[in-house]
């Protein structure tokens, strides 16, 4: 049994953000991209399960792009704050998905408040302090993401 009921959390709870896109997948996996770097984040990673997985099992499926995002300065803070722990989930992950030809997903969680959620970084001050530092620069983010 889990220690919490998933189901009475809400998508404010995990920091859950979702955006749709008008445009096709490349374009907006690029958007995405201009959009966390002008808000702080740098890209520390990116791979396309899709093509991974359409490659290797035969999947057949549509465009899914994984862009790991990070703020050094918040990474640095998080780090020191959960006793190294919450790098096991690192780096934010910002997901681009095609929900048809030119319609694109983009969904994002906070791994600062699932950290806390689970017990990976502490419920104190200082770690509410990291979780509003990184939600004012997501929001920063997101509203680049208007800016088509």
């Amino acid at each position: 049994m889990l220690p919490i009921d998933p189901s009475e959390l809400t998508g404010e709870d995990i920091g859950e953000k979702r955006a749709t896109l008008h445009m096709d997948h490349e374009a907006a996996i690029e958007h995405v991209r201009e959009a966390f770097t002008d808000a702080g984040f740098g890209v520390a990673t990116e791979f396309s399960p899709s093509e991974m997985l359409n490659e290797k099992v035969d999947a057949g499926r549509d465009p899914y792009y994984v862009l790991g995002a990070c703020n050094p300065n918040m990474a640095d803070r998080a780090l020191d704050a959960s006793d190294r722990r919450i790098g096991g989930l690192f780096p934010c992950n910002v997901v681009i998905w095609q929900e048809e030809p030119g319609v694109q997903t983009v969904y994002h969680v906070s791994i600062m408040r699932i950290a806390r959620l689970a017990g990976m970084a502490p419920d104190d001050e200082a770690m509410a302090d990291i979780v509003a530092d990184t939600g004012e620069l997501v929001e920063a983010a997101w509203a680049n993401l208007d800016a088509v």
